[in-house]
């Protein structure tokens, strides 16, 4: 009887509550539509073209993601803090032609001139967000404003030619650098392990302030895809001339951009002030500041994508990076981090995004390219599957009844 009445009053252990599967698909299974959306698109071009692929244009769709993927990253930062940066393009190319002016006119060593640039971006976005901060207004039109500017002084710092030419200053070699053999499996076997660090570091820091953690889904299916999707990239590039540096500088930059959004304090006010700022103001977060380094990281790592452009064509001129007509890149850049699903309303966005996007991006390109289709009808597919993505993100939330975040 006494050991009976000891069981009836003690304290029930708490369950975990099993998550349903719309739950899981606005949190952890986020990224399942984007992979499944990507896959029907490499078996279309699979079965239309029979060189999609091979080694040789799997490396190369890969490397001309990277450009336009790092973009989106910078530009992720912005988003989250439910702003818009649309001098982002301007600075990929105002930056590149400093740099190559630098270099070319002046004879400054590219590790001078490379910092020097990328400091500068970020210097141009972190004004931008100082502007719309103390001034009011709103950061579209700012910084439409100052792409336009900056567009100017692209011109104004190019020479009579309209073009510098990069080939013998050594920027030629980012990105005809290759990482080949037993080095480029050590590169992704660090890479994962520091992934997985990342990863349980999270899962413990969720369990000491009691929130619910998924083994399966929050550990042990992003470990096996990591480490699937390196192995099996490391072999494709293998087999052609080994892993590209542009292809390492970016996933360097996920790499850091993951721990900033999920270790730190300044990620977590990232997305506090992007879910509600007044919020976050009145629980202490310097709302002005971090927009500032927001703006400023995604000014840095705009530069960062438009040294790596330069070092592509072996070159900068009117109509690199943001230049006049420079394009679609800024376009192509929200629509990729749009696509890998950060919001534009902010405080939602994972660091995945920026390289889910780019892949879609670069897997349409590419593939319409094989099939001789015109750039035009590019423009369209690529608009179609923007328009499709947030669709989806939207009915996903209507029919489960869960917001994704």
């Amino acid at each position: 009887m006494t050991a009976l009445m000891t069981t009836l009053e003690a304290p029930a252990t708490p369950k975990l509550k099993r998550r349903t599967f719309g739950e899981l698909l606005t949190t952890d299974l986020r990224a399942l539509p984007v992979l499944v959306g990507l896959a029907f698109l490499w078996i279309f071009f699979t079965y239309q073209s029979e060189v999609f692929l091979t080694a040789r244009n799997l490396s190369n769709l890969l490397l001309q993601s990277t450009v336009v993927g790092i973009m989106a990253l910078g530009l992720m930062f912005v988003l989250l803090v439910k702003e818009i940066d649309l001098s982002l393009a301007a600075i990929n190319g105002v930056t590149a032609v400093l740099m190559a002016k630098l270099i070319v006119e002046f004879g400054f060593s590219p590790w001078l001139a490379i910092p020097l640039s990328i400091l500068l971006g970020a210097a141009i976005a972190s004004f931008s967000a100082r502007w719309v901060s103390f001034v009011g207004v709103p950061s579209f039109v700012v910084t439409l404003g100052l792409g336009l500017a900056l567009n100017g002084i692209q011109l104004l710092l190019l020479p009579p030619t309209a073009r510098y030419g990069l080939m013998g200053t050594g920027i030629e070699h980012i990105a005809q650098t290759y990482i080949t053999g037993l080095w480029s499996w050590t590169l992704v076997t660090i890479g994962i392990a520091l992934y997985a660090l990342l990863i349980f570091s999270n899962m413990h820091r969720r369990r000491q302030l009691g929130l619910p953690v998924a083994l399966l889904t929050s550990a042990i299916m992003p470990l096996l895809g990591a480490a699937l999707l390196g192995a099996i990239c490391v072999s494709i590039f293998n087999q052609h001339n080994g892993i590209p540096l542009p292809v390492l500088i970016f996933v360097v930059l996920l790499g850091l951009g993951g721990y900033l959004l999920k270790e730190t304090q300044f990620g977590l006010s990232l997305y506090a002030i992007g879910n509600n700022d007044e919020a976050a103001r009145r629980a202490g977060i310097k709302v002005p500041v971090i927009r500032m380094y927001a703006f400023a990281i995604a000014g840095g790592v705009a530069a960062i994508a438009g040294i790596i452009s330069a070092s592509r064509t072996l070159g900068v001129g009117v109509f690199s990076g943001g230049g006049v007509g420079g394009g679609t890149l800024l376009l192509e850049s929200i629509a990729a981090a749009v696509i890998g699903g950060v919001s534009l309303f902010g405080g939602r966005g994972a660091i995945y995004a920026a390289l889910l996007g780019a892949l879609v991006i670069g897997t349409v390109q590419n593939g319409l390219n094989l099939m001789g289709v015109e750039n035009e009808i590019r423009l369209i597919v690529t608009g179609v599957l923007l328009i499709v993505a947030v669709s989806i993100d939207k009915l996903i939330e209507k029919f489960t009844g869960q917001k994704s975040f």
